[in-house]
């Protein structure tokens, strides 16, 4: 409660010197989505990739000065299949 009533009255907030973002529909669903990515979003974040998990539950990151945005797993090993680099990096996580 604490947490919604300083959000109502700020603009950005921060946990542990990190922005955080609330959303007033955040599922079940919707969290275990966005816990999907987490291990790819890990290898991604590792490499400079600059990922980022866009509401509800897409993955965005930066690949040869593109930003890139897949809304779910078939569509990034659909993509991958095309940049043998991002295959390397990638494997044993899709």
């Amino acid at each position: 409660e604490k947490i919604l009533k300083a959000a109502r009255g700020k603009r950005a907030l921060t946990y542990k010197g990190r922005p955080i973002r609330l959303v007033t529909d955040l599922s079940f669903e919707t969290w275990q989505a966005r816990k999907n990515w987490h291990e790819i979003f890990r290898v991604l974040d590792r490499k400079n990739m600059q990922p980022r998990i866009l509401y509800p539950a897409s993955l965005s990151f930066r690949i040869e000065g593109e930003i890139k945005v897949f809304p779910n797993k078939q569509k990034l090993k659909e993509f991958v299949t095309t940049k043998p680099a991002l295959q390397e990096i990638l494997r044993g996580t899709l």
